[in-house]
């Protein structure tokens, strides 16, 4: 993956658990998706977050940006894309487009940015270890 942009791809269907009574998708839900998306994109890229974590270095969501265009409902089958748009010494910023799938294409419902901070076990923040930060770079989205 060294030297391209990375693009990570998650399919979630939606449960009835995450929508209101009319059938619609609850909206914090759709960044409980991107949480899926980008976890899976760092499996992906070798790091899986739980070894991480035990490494003693947190990423933890200092700022989330969300526009929805659509409302996902009951049984939607879910694509979310996830793409490391900027990476910091001490920060990475996703971005995602979440679509619904249907036999036909599909359709973009939300598009959302999170930008995470590295903290150690304490809270304190913390430069992120340098072989992750290459890893986001190289898999980052050219300026």
């Amino acid at each position: 993956m060294t030297g391209s942009p990375a693009e990570g791809t998650t399919h979630v269907r939606v449960r009835y658990g995450e929508t209101d009574q009319m059938g619609v998708v609850y909206h914090p839900n759709y960044l409980v998706w991107c949480e899926i998306g980008r976890t899976e994109l760092m499996r992906d890229l070798g790091y899986a977050y739980s070894d991480v974590e035990r490494t003693g270095l947190r990423l933890a969501v200092a700022e989330a940006s969300l526009r929805y265009v659509r409302a996902a409902v009951y049984d939607d089958a879910i694509r979310v894309v996830t793409r490391i748009d900027a990476v910091q010494s001490r920060t990475v910023t996703f971005s995602y487009e979440i679509f619904r799938e249907r036999g036909d294409g599909s359709e973009l419902l939300a598009t959302a940015t999170t930008k995470l901070i590295a903290l150690d076990e304490h809270g304190a923040t913390r430069r992120l270890p340098q072989q992750l930060l290459e890893r986001f770079r190289d898999a980052s989205t050219p300026a």
